[in-house]
């Protein structure tokens, strides 16, 4: 054992299933770098001939899309089934794109599509955003984008076929890979084809997104991330939302992802409008909960042992610290709206889910009404909390750590957590 393991930096990743098993030691002597291999320029060819398009848009998602396909070969350790699994991923985020561009160039009305008022559920991770989420969802006036439409947005979505469009079962098994590849991970996040997804997988088509810095250890690309633009994303993100919309009408958008909160001021430059509710949960409990997630997600494509203390900027107590003092600093200079931006406890959510919903209404101008409390009552009754199984993981109590996070707490009221 090494130093750094015998300090318990490095993460345990739970049992592989049997067939995931007996794939990579069927396969160990394959040259996995020929059966499927990463990069760049010929997975855009490859791309562009599948589709028989070239045109990707602007170019802004070039430099992260190479920086990322280095990293991953570099630095990432995919095992076999890792590498097939992320060929598909990067194929089908290309074609996408050639997809989109081709459907604007066809239809150049589609960019006159007004995206009104959106509601964007943001905080920090395992924070209560997916529940909140998935509850408002159940509003009526409010549109969620499903899962399988921001894996297969193309062609867009109709209203007449929406419920039963064909694409549906092939998005779904896409979507629940991960589930068969990590059974632990159904008891962290519930999958399907028609559960709401965060903005953060859509993200993934401009290849500026938390969600693949999540997917794989690839500290190069999660550096430049961190310090990168984020605007081009929201833009491309927003282009994406007009062609959803385009057949399938929204009245308003409902639109979630905890990275929103370090990017608040490009969020509301790109959706001027925008209504955002910001999650507060402990954070010192919310911390060793994303750790887990991602320690579970990594083992999926790579027996690269999890060291989270090799990504400080995403996992570290001072680095979430840092970000939620930074959201105090905008609020309080004005940088955004602090009027257009609302709160949502985690305790209140958990404890009493229907009133905590019905203020949180009041607050961002929206009428709670009996048809909604109705939905949401119903959507409660059949997802008691532990359907999806435990999801036990270690808590860092130490007081150095719960003082970087007293401003933060004190600021929003958030209670501490056992």
């Amino acid at each position: 054992m090494s130093d750094k393991q015998a300090e318990g930096n490095f993460w345990t990743p739970p049992p592989r299933p049997d067939w995931l098993a007996a794939f990579l030691e069927e396969t160990q002597a394959w040259d996995g770098t020929a059966v499927a291999p990463l990069e760049a320029d010929e997975l855009i060819a490859t791309a562009m001939r599948r589709t028989g398009l070239s045109d990707f848009g602007e170019d802004d998602w070039r430099e992260p899309f190479q920086i990322l396909v280095r990293a991953i070969e570099e630095e990432a350790e995919l095992h076999l089934f890792g590498r097939l699994w992320t060929r598909q991923d990067l194929l089908l985020f290309l074609e996408t794109r050639l997809q989109i561009e081709a459907l604007f160039k066809a239809h150049p009305e589609i960019e006159d599509e007004v995206i009104d008022q959106p509601v964007f559920v943001t905080g920090l991770p395992r924070s209560g955003t997916s529940i909140l989420f998935e509850l408002l969802a159940q509003d009526s006036q409010f549109m969620a984008p499903a899962n399988w439409e921001f894996v297969l947005p193309c062609p867009p979505p109709e209203a007449a076929i929406y419920r039963n469009d064909p694409r549906v079962p092939r998005a779904h098994d896409l979507i629940t890979q991960m589930g068969r590849v990590a059974p632990t991970y159904k008891a962290m996040h519930e999958m399907g084809a028609w559960i709401p997804n965060e903005c953060g997988v859509a993200f993934r088509l401009s290849f500026r997104s938390q969600h693949l810095a999540a997917t794989f250890q690839v500290p190069t690309y999660t550096n430049w991330l961190f310090a990168a633009d984020q605007e081009p994303a929201y833009r491309y993100y927003k282009r994406l939302l007009k062609l959803l919309q385009w057949k399938n009408p929204r009245r308003h958008w409902l639109l979630k992802a905890p990275e929103h909160q370090s990017f608040l001021p490009v969020l509301f430059k790109v959706f001027p409008d925008a209504r955002v509710i910001v999650t507060h949960r402990d954070p010192v409990k919310a911390q060793g909960s994303v750790t887990n997630l991602m320690g579970t997600i990594y083992s999926m494509r790579s027996d690269k042992p999890f060291d989270a203390k090799a990504f400080e900027e995403l996992l570290s107590p001072e680095g979430t610290a840092a970000r939620l003092d930074q959201m105090i600093d905008w609020m309080e200079s004005g940088t955004i709206p602090a009027d257009d931006l609302t709160s949502s406890r985690y305790a209140d959510l958990i404890e009493e889910p229907v009133a905590a919903l019905e203020k949180l209404y009041a607050k961002i101008g929206f009428t709670f009404t009996p048809e909604t409390r109705t939905a949401v009552e119903a959507y409660l009754a059949q997802k008691p909390k532990g359907k999806f199984g435990a999801h036990n993981y270690a808590v860092d109590q130490q007081d150095s750590t719960r003082k970087l996070f007293a401003r933060y707490q004190d600021y929003f009221n958030v209670p501490s957590e056992d």
